[in-house]
């Protein structure tokens, strides 16, 4: 960074831009909350600056009174009005400084001015990686990601919207839907779920959930086809246990309702050969995408997403599948940290690219252990952050997995344990172990 401005250039900043929020705050104390909200002490780029708006940050935390006296009495307590250059900068502040226009765009200079300054620090870092020849080109993989993941994570919106604007803009939504029989979110077609959830929003984290051979996967393909069929978006699975071959097969079981022992035989009959052909017709028109290189970072799954989504425009949904099976690019200190990094990173990402991230989730052994096995959230496996992070969490369980004697079979409860913007319940589904294909239930 030194280098950087010894070669007579000075890192982005806007000092005019801070002398007047720090004049704003100290005439309109009430002002501090929304300041709060976009900026912190390491936004300002002028080291008396910074000294000046962490002793607001402290007087508001005491609940004192924010003005110029309070102020000047905080900074000579802890031995710091010298250090800001004495009495006469914090009163030419409040006394010299204008303040014109809308607190709002002064923020949002400052606000760019430091993230442009993350920005040339991390230039910075990768270039001295560069050199490092010990280092894999791999690690510096993972220092980029984490690098641009938390400039996203410190970019903050700071257009304000009054209730006015969002208001009429609710209605016409609201009007919008009304005129409309499709759902406001994407429709599954699983009929029962979609009362319940309106279908899956944009930028919503959806975990499936469920102990092995519930059916995770064989619901994600069917997810898959059902969206890509009704919407002609492209539909993007990242597949990290299955190789894309195994997955094509149980797409063409589900769909030619052939099953899959009988595809990989190739003994066919002339009905059969004639379904397979009209299901590989079909299926080939629609935009889905399957990646299976396992041991995939978000990283990696975030480019690949910014390239289709350039190539062909919105993005219907992404599957993951599974988050157990992923990998953060940072070390950490043990596997609940690095899933609570996995799952916020993938709720980042779904938000950035406004689309519904679909990830499929193993459930703790702990189900086998208790007499009724229904999962709950708790046995989310590993990691609580999964439950926070998540929109929507969906559970699957099947009855007659544990007990073979009931007279209902291949019948799956698809349980609704945490829906952030709606109703949580349970919701049937018919199962076909055969094909692997589920349809709705028949009350």
């Amino acid at each position: 960074m030194n280098n950087f401005e010894s070669n007579n250039y000075t890192l982005p900043n806007n000092i005019l831009a801070e002398k007047i929020i720090l004049a704003t705050v100290l005439k309109d104390s009430e002002s501090i909350n929304f300041i709060l909200e976009n900026l912190s002490v390491d936004s300002f780029f002028d080291e008396v600056h910074k000294v000046l708006f962490q002793a607001i940050l402290d007087l508001n935390v005491e609940n004192k009174a924010i003005n110029f006296t309070s102020l000047i009495n905080s900074l000579q307590d802890k031995g710091l009005l010298n250090k800001v250059g004495g009495i006469n900068i914090v009163m030419d502040l409040v006394r010299e400084v204008v303040i014109v226009g809308n607190l709002s765009d002064y923020i949002s200079l400052v606000q760019e001015k430091f993230l442009r300054r993350n920005l040339i620090s991390l230039g910075y870092q990768l270039i001295k990686l560069g050199y490092v020849i010990d280092n894999s080109l791999e690690d510096v993989f993972e220092v980029i990601e984490k690098g641009i993941l938390d400039l996203n994570q410190k970019k903050v919106s700071t257009t304000l919207v009054s209730s006015k604007v969002f208001l009429e803009d609710t209605l016409t939504e609201l009007k919008s839907i009304s005129q409309n029989s499709n759902l406001p979110g994407l429709a599954t077609t699983f009929h029962d779920l979609d009362a319940m959830t309106q279908g899956f929003q944009k930028s919503d984290l959806i975990i499936i959930a469920g102990r092995p051979s519930m059916g995770k996967t064989a619901l994600c393909l069917n997810l898959l086809q059902n969206i890509a069929q009704d919407y002609d978006l492209p539909m993007v699975l990242f597949s990290l246990e299955m190789s894309r071959q195994q997955l094509v097969y149980r797409l063409l079981a589900s769909d030619t309702e052939i099953s899959n022992t009988r595809l990989r035989s190739g003994r066919l009959n002339t009905i059969e050969w004639s379904k397979l052909h009209d299901s590989i017709e079909r299926l080939s028109k629609l935009p889905v995408f399957i990646d299976d290189i396992p041991n995939i970072t978000i990283f990696e799954i975030r480019t690949k997403i910014r390239k289709l989504k350039l190539e062909h425009g919105d993005i219907g949904v992404i599957i993951i599948d599974y988050l157990q099976l992923m990998h953060s690019s940072n070390k950490s200190e043990n596997r609940v940290q690095e899933l609570s990094e996995l799952t916020r990173s993938l709720k980042i990402t779904a938000r950035e690219f406004n689309v519904p991230i679909i990830v499929l989730s193993q459930l703790s052994r702990a189900v086998e252990t208790r007499t009724n096995k229904r999962p709950l959230l708790s046995d989310l496996r590993e990691s609580g952050s999964i439950e926070q992070d998540a929109d929507l969490v969906l559970m699957l369980y099947r009855d007659d997995y544990y007990n073979s004697d009931l007279p209902e079979k291949n019948v799956t409860e698809l349980i609704v344990a945490k829906h952030r913007n709606g109703p949580t319940g349970t919701v049937k589904l018919k199962f076909n172990p055969v094909l692997t294909k589920f349809s709705n239930y028949s009350y």
